[in-house]
């Protein structure tokens, strides 16, 4: 289990990362590429990067790229700079900065329990176009397999920050800390995250923690393992019916999506579309629309169903926020 402790300055300092980060993303990618663990929400969009790197997978470049990510362990802390925060550029830059000292840290522990391939060494003395070469496999790798579905992981972590946003102004940080169980748990100024492969101490030291919601997440956060890093924890979000489909499959939401955006029809279901734009509760979209809470659970529900909303029950209250196609829909 691993153990975050926060003092009332850490409280004040813990915010959520404004948006998906392209590098952790990036990188927890590589992770569910090589995972043993079949996620139905991503399987067709791993069939298709897999084919897209066949050719490529040989290269010196994305060999180490690959080898410094294994599927489960430690992977290198520089590889997900907090700069990231600030856009893929500023962190991929940051990744070519990276001191000396530190690739030999990083290096040493992912050598510890995987094989590495002779451009480690290289990258581990500090050699300037290794590193340059392994940023350039980041390009490479993210142009096949982030950027064509980056929409979908933006929309899927927006999701997530509305859903935060809202726990956060009816409770506070304390609200945002407790809304993310029940992955962890908030309690007396610890925020426990379960299932953590070691158990581990984390103080803040008025430091604050940055939350990065992630699409590629696997169900237990991530944390860095340096301690004296900017503290952040990556945890994983709802993955709105995932990447992509397979043909198959794509026929059969096809007949269903038919359906129901038959009864999709008319100004109520319109509006509680537009309601949920930005998140909106059921009692709140019956105040807002001046029906029934039944009624509106109604509606939320046909939306829902036609693949328009996703719904987030916390206790008594369920949150609707839209899915890329509920929001593609609003925008047409």
């Amino acid at each position: 289990m691993l153990k975050i402790h926060f003092s009332g300055e850490d409280i004040l300092r813990t915010r959520v990362a404004p948006a998906a980060d392209p590098v952790w993303e990036l990188v927890l990618s590589l992770h569910a590429l090589q995972g043993r663990n079949r996620d139905p929400l991503t399987s067709a969009w791993r069939h298709t990067v897999t084919r897209g790197l066949r050719r490529d997978i040989a290269s010196e470049q994305l060999r180490l790229l690959f080898a410094l990510n294994p599927p489960r362990g430690y992977f290198p802390d520089f590889l997900t700079p907090y700069a990231s925060v600030e856009g893929f550029e500023a962190g991929l830059e940051a990744v070519r900065s990276t001191p000396i000292e530190v690739l030999q840290r990083d290096l040493t522990l992912v050598a510890a329990e995987n094989q590495l391939p002779a451009s480690a060494g290289a990258l581990a003395r500090g050699d300037v176009a290794t590193l340059r070469h392994l940023a350039d496999s980041m390009e490479q790798y993210r142009a096949l397999a982030i950027s064509p579905y980056w929409s979908r992981i933006q929309a899927a972590v927006a999701a997530d920050r509305n859903r935060r946003a809202r726990a956060l102004l009816d409770g506070g940080v304390e609200g945002l800390l407790t809304s993310l169980r029940p992955t962890m748990r908030w309690a007396s100024g610890v925020l426990e995250v379960r299932d953590y492969p070691h158990s581990r101490e984390l103080h803040l030291d008025g430091r604050g923690l940055l939350l990065v919601p992630s699409f590629f997440c696997a169900p237990t956060p991530v944390a860095l393992l340096d301690p004296a890093l900017p503290p952040v924890l990556v945890y994983p979000v709802d993955r709105l019916g995932g990447l992509a489909v397979t043909d198959g499959e794509a026929s059969a939401a096809t007949a269903a999506g038919r359906e129901s955006l038959a009864a999709l029809l008319g100004r109520t279901r319109a509006a509680v579309l537009q309601a949920s734009h930005d998140g909106c509760t059921t009692g709140e979209m019956a105040r807002r629309l001046d029906i029934s809470p039944a009624a509106a659970s109604q509606h939320a529900t046909v939306l829902r169903n036609a693949g328009l909303l996703v719904s987030h029950r916390d206790r008594n209250t369920v949150l609707h926020t839209l899915t890329p196609l509920g929001r593609a829909v609003l925008e047409a």
